[in-house]
């Protein structure tokens, strides 16, 4: 359903909405074998829904080997038994409805399982019908792989071609050997992957976030990648090409209408694109003339040095680049990337979360940022990811003690510090993480002018960055302290009073002319 806007007009429901993506495996277990599933997740719906979000986005949960997490797929229809059933997941979107939260699924539309039958039946013969719902082709002429594409996964060190002794054939995979990349140009499997789509839109499911999906259109003469200028010897690998040739090819713009048109079909369903990309090819995936998809992730927080002169540049960009009729978004942790309190520290993290929800768009909330959970070591003999990204997965503790709340049983993954950093000590403490986020969260929701209102650059330096939210005729004026000294910002002509501080200990307190902001403070200022 839209909602309203503050002047009238009906807007799509995702425009003020709060995301939180959930990692299924780590967020609750509800039959003690350490591993997180779907009725834990409805188990736990309450809380989403007493902190204040609006849709949550569970990360893979249909049936896969494993080998990459649920992001190898062999059967789009169903639900891995590690999470339950499909029965299980259409109580957790009900249960959810009636809460007034939505559900997003992720949708991994580039690459299937080796396992997948589809796979199975394309590697069997050069002859199979499904031969070509994947990309396969002849050695070069030293019998080598075709080109000199590198997968994602390995640093830049493995080929993202696997020679089949059987066909005499490469196969194409971007991730894994085992994730082989589905033939987007084949128009059997854009109706097939198309109709994966309605039989989620069907059950109830409000939207999908999109794996990888600047890679469904490659060059369609698989040239070599282009070597990148600036690269230097001791850079990474992987930073020797440019990478255009594998991703961003001359279909896209086709792909995204008709994965829009399938959303359409179902009214008011939310596609939201994965999309590393530079900022003149981001925005080139809401669309010409917006039949794109709804929400190119936007990565900068994540990206971006954490420095306010830099964040506030881009900040403009990205608002002067979007097409007439896009709708921003940020995103500030995910499962792929090292946890926010780690990256800028445990006091700047409230300062980001100040930035995230205040900023003009749809924001995604990682869960367990909520509660500023940092990156959990893992020793090396309990490592399960080759791409290095455990510590950002680690289960959510929920209180202290064995199991933190999260299993009776042994975590698939260290829990960390669950005594010092878990909800239930922090649910009623004033000061907690997880209380600014409840009071950012609720004053988005009573403001339409952090909601859906305009954005307004204001003064600031390399440390402070500031800016006005505005809608039906109020201004809100936002002020962080990126650094880690006292700094003050000029303010807007006007009595102004301080409406939520970071620090959670200077609500009332009435300013005019500059705002003086303690190190590692943000503040939120309204009319006096």
């Amino acid at each position: 359903m839209a909602a309203a806007d503050a002047d009238g007009p009906r807007r799509p429901w995702w425009e003020p909405a709060v995301l939180y993506q959930i990692y299924p495996r780590s967020f609750q277990d509800s039959d003690g074998d350490g591993v997180g599933d779907l009725r834990g997740i409805t188990s736990r719906l309450d809380y989403l829904a007493w902190l204040g979000i609006d849709a949550l986005w569970l990360s893979p949960i249909f049936r896969s080997p494993m080998r990459d997490f649920g992001y190898d797929i062999s059967d789009y229809r169903d639900v891995d038994p590690v999470f339950g059933t499909l029965e299980d997941l259409d109580e957790l979107i009900a249960q959810a409805h009636a809460r007034g939260l939505r559900v997003l699924l992720d949708y991994v539309p580039n690459h299937t399982s080796s396992d997948h039958p589809w796979f199975v039946d394309s590697r069997s013969s050069r002859g199979n019908p499904k031969r070509d719902w994947y990309v396969w082709r002849d050695p070069a002429p030293d019998g080598g792989p075709p080109n000199d594409w590198r997968a994602v996964f390995g640093g830049g060190e493995w080929s993202a071609w696997e020679l089949d002794p059987r066909t005499g054939q490469y196969y194409l995979h971007l991730f894994l050997p085992e994730q082989p990349d589905l033939n987007w140009a084949n128009p059997d499997v854009r109706r097939e992957m198309h109709d994966v789509l309605r039989f989620w839109f069907r059950r109830g499911v409000d939207g999908f976030r999109i794996d990888v999906i600047n890679l469904l259109s490659k060059d369609p003469e698989l040239r070599d990648e282009e070597p990148n200028p600036a690269w230097r010897p001791g850079d990474r690998p992987t930073d020797r090409f440019l990478w255009h040739r594998r991703s961003d090819g001359p279909q896209m713009p086709a792909i995204l209408a008709g994965l829009r048109a399938v959303a359409e079909e179902f009214g008011d369903r939310l596609l939201v694109g994965e999309t590393y990309m530079p900022l003149e090819r981001l925005v080139a995936y809401y669309g010409g003339e917006l039949p794109g998809i709804h929400l190119p992730f936007n990565f900068q927080l994540i990206l971006l040095p954490w420095d306010a002169r830099a964040i506030g540049d881009w900040i403009a960009r990205y608002e002067a680049a979007l097409p007439v009729g896009a709708w921003p978004n940020w995103v500030l942790g995910n499962h792929d990337q090292p946890r926010v309190a780690s990256r800028v520290g445990p006091a700047q993290a409230r300062v980001a979360a100040m930035l995230l929800l205040t900023l003009r768009g749809t924001p995604t909330l990682f869960a367990g940022d909520e509660i500023g959970r940092e990156n959990v070591p893992i020793p090396p003999e309990r490592v399960v990811d080759v791409d290095g990204r455990d510590p950002e997965r680690a289960p959510m503790p929920w209180s202290a003690g064995p199991g933190g709340g999260f299993t009776t049983g042994e975590p698939w993954l260290p829990l960390g510090d669950a005594e010092g950093v878990n909800v239930e000590a922090q649910r009623d403490d004033p000061r907690s993480m997880l209380t600014l986020h409840r009071r950012l969260l609720a004053m988005r929701r009573a403001e339409p002018a952090l909601a859906v209102g305009s954005w307004i650059p204001g003064p600031g330096d390399d440390a402070v960055l500031s800016y006005g939210r505005e809608a039906e005729g109020r201004r809100l004026e936002v002020a962080l302290n990126l650094g880690h000294q006292p700094r003050s910002v000029e303010l807007v002509p006007g009595r102004w009073r301080v409406a939520l501080s970071t620090h959670l200990d200077r609500g009332g307190e009435v300013l005019e002319g500059r705002a003086d902001l303690r190190a590692d403070e943000g503040v939120i200022l309204e009319p006096a």
